[in-house]
């Protein structure tokens, strides 16, 4: 009986341990922005759509890459409720809800996007 009380306080403390060491080791870091699954997916970029504008506000890239830049608006802003893409369009961008748009980075120079009034700019950069 004595042994059987002490095999289980042993093992209480060994998966005490167990768990304490599981709690500590936190979870491998990932890349917020950017995402590549697929070799030939387009390349995943996040964006940001808050208070001081797009962040990233600058997306390098190579020529002719294919980017789907993921706009999530942070902010109870009108100014941030629309975007113009990069082709000229105007995309409804809802309150933290993630809006994909496709882009091919140019093959020189830059493809620019903005806020719906115009106030807030990035770039989408062709880069060697």
């Amino acid at each position: 009986m004595r042994l059987a009380l002490v095999v289980a306080v042993a093992l209480s403390f060994a998966g005490c341990k167990k768990a304490e060491e599981s709690k500590s080791t936190p979870p491998p870091a990932t890349a917020p922005t950017t995402a590549k699954t697929d070799p030939g997916a387009p390349r995943k970029v996040a964006i940001e759509a808050g208070k001081e504008g797009y962040k990233p506000e600058r997306i390098p890239g190579k020529p002719g890459e294919k980017l789907t830049l993921s706009f999530t608006r942070t902010v109870d802003a009108d100014c941030l409720a629309k975007l113009k893409a990069p082709d000229g369009t105007m995309v409804d961008l809802p309150l933290n809800k993630p809006v994909d748009v496709a882009v091919t980075v140019p093959a020189t120079g830059e493809v620019k996007f903005a806020c719906g009034m115009d106030m807030f700019h990035g770039v989408v950069v062709a880069e060697n």
